[in-house]
């Protein structure tokens, strides 16, 4: 197939996680060409992608004008579409999210977009009967219900807890001999997680490559079920380092072992009610399909496979260039 006759795909945030699994994967196929929406189209990252092939759009979704998404969505078939989740300013506060994912969402139907294919998830809001507060996921939950209103095809991911978390925010701290390991749910929970950096990517192009099979449907991308114990036990198993759990489930135990947490009290408010909803609640819907992703994609990157190829031995990685 000639390149120019590639469809093509516009990925919103391609410089995040998600964007640059989805943008590498589409390439890697060379079914698809790619334009890669970013602020900023001189920075390493995005000049990277540009030299595996990506048409680089400069775009600040945030701020821009609807005339100026409808342009950077023209001639496209498809839209990744992702919204950055965004640090309340307090406690039930409202964040530009929702707003955020509308506008987009309203941006791709102007343009004549064919499919979305949009990162969700559930609406906590919606399943406590508004009792917990958890604005990250409620708010995409609710673009996924707009969407669904819209007169254009769509398809919704759900990502898992990151393992990066561990890596980028609950970063472990050295206490003597021990690796401790600040985790935000209890050490006996089995939870979902995923390395967003390899498994969005492959996730998205089954679901362009199969618009009409997966229009409608909402599925989760998950790596692998486990326990933040079997997590400390494989890290140590890997690194060979010894690595002890810490709870930072509670709100006292978070501030204590997060002091400038506590300078955002819907921060802190956010995280604890997230921790509260996937134990009381779980964190995919009981109906969800949690095999899926690891079925159209085997080689999706367990915890420990995630650590043999990221290398990590609990320091701050810069994560900008891998995998």
């Amino acid at each position: 197939m000639l390149s120019d006759n590639k469809p093509l795909i516009a990925v919103v945030g391609a410089l995040s996680k998600q964007g640059r699994s989805v943008t590498r994967t589409l390439l890697q196929s060379q079914r698809y060409r790619v334009r890669a929406l970013t602020r900023n189209t001189q920075s390493p990252a995005a000049q990277e992608l540009q030299r595996l092939g990506a048409e680089l759009s400069e775009v600040n979704v945030e701020s821009a004008h609807e005339n100026t998404l409808v342009a950077a969505f023209n001639g496209a078939t498809g839209v990744f579409l992702m919204t950055p989740g965004v640090v309340p300013d307090a406690t039930r506060t409202e964040t530009i999210e929702l707003a955020l994912g509308k506008r987009l969402a309203d941006a791709a139907l102007n343009a004549g977009v064919e499919h979305v294919v949009f990162s969700s998830l559930e609406n906590v809001e919606k399943i406590t009967s508004g009792k917990l507060w958890v604005p990250h996921f409620t708010d995409k939950g609710k673009i996924e219900e707009y969407i669904r209103t819209l007169p254009m095809s769509s398809s919704f991911i759900q990502m898992a807890f990151f393992y990066t978390n561990l890596l980028e925010y609950y970063q472990p701290r050295q206490e003597g001999e021990d690796l401790v390991f600040p985790i935000y749910l209890p050490e006996e929970f089995r939870a979902p997680f995923v390395d967003p950096l390899t498994s969005t990517g492959p996730a998205v192009l089954e679901m362009f490559d199969n618009r009409e099979t997966y229009a409608g449907q909402t599925l989760p991308v998950i790596g692998e079920m486990l326990t933040p114990r079997e997590m400390v036990e494989t890290f140590s198993k890997v690194t060979g380092k010894k690595a002890v759990y810490r709870s930072a489930v509670r709100r006292d135990e978070l501030l204590h072992l997060f002091p400038a947490f506590a300078e955002n009290n819907g921060l802190v408010d956010e995280l604890t009610g997230m921790t509260e909803y996937a134990v009381s609640y779980g964190y995919f819907s009981k109906y969800r399909d949690l095999h899926w992703s690891r079925n159209v994609f085997p080689a999706t990157r367990t915890w420990e496979t995630f650590l043999i190829h990221s290398k990590w031995q609990g320091e701050k990685l810069d994560l900008s260039f891998y995998p």
